[in-house]
């Protein structure tokens, strides 16, 4: 029963689009109809202002990182065991994706999907983390610093721990991730991939 109502939660906590919020308090376009579409932080860097993707970063990775720190943190209060904060990361994850509040049509989940792992663990999140920024100094792709981060982040995992129910959720989530970068592989192979920084387009 708690399980479910967790899980219910941290899809809906999840479900909030950081981008969206930001952008509506400072009076920026909606980032769904500029550069990439994506509502997220490196979208709305596009509008050219760096506090509002500052904030929308922070907002989105926040979720990611609440969502499983209060499950964790209640795990044994009320018997969800690791399954259930697993479970309780994949929906936060997946709330960003599919969130209800738009019309199921949501980012990417960098941010969110840092702020899961540093939930997970803060090591874990950090040498995520650091792969992302050294990908993103060396190339200034930040969809090719997502792509490498993520396919990496089962690896850190696996050998800082153990094959549990979290390093399934990390599977799940890389693969999700991975998938909603699909147009940026494409991007990538043709040459025709957007760097950090660059103004926004409509789309």
């Amino acid at each position: 029963m708690y399980t479910a109502l967790f899980i219910i939660a941290a899809y809906l906590l999840g479900s909030i689009s950081f981008a969206l919020v930001t952008s509506k308090l400072f009076g920026l376009d909606d980032p769904r109809t500029y550069g990439s579409g994506n509502p997220g932080a490196t979208n709305v860097l596009r509008s050219g202002n760096k506090l509002a993707a500052l904030l929308t970063l922070i907002g989105d990775a926040a979720k990611g990182w609440l969502a499983v720190f209060l499950a964790s943190w209640l795990a044994d209060k009320v018997g969800i065991g690791i399954w259930g904060v697993a479970g309780v990361a994949i929906a936060a994850f997946i709330g960003h994706l599919f969130p209800v509040f738009s019309g199921f049509k949501g980012g990417k989940g960098v941010a969110t999907g840092l702020g899961v792992l540093l939930g997970i663990n803060p090591m874990l999140g950090g040498f995520v983390l650091l792969t992302w920024l050294l990908v993103a100094f060396l190339t200034r792709y930040s969809s090719l610093s997502a792509l490498v981060s993520a396919a990496l982040a089962p690896v850190y995992y696996g050998l800082m721990f153990r094959v549990d129910a979290f390093f399934y959720a990390i599977c799940i989530i890389s693969a999700l991730l991975i998938f909603r970068h699909r147009q940026n592989i494409i991007n990538l192979v043709s040459g025709t991939e957007s760097k950090i920084g660059s103004k926004k387009k409509a789309v």
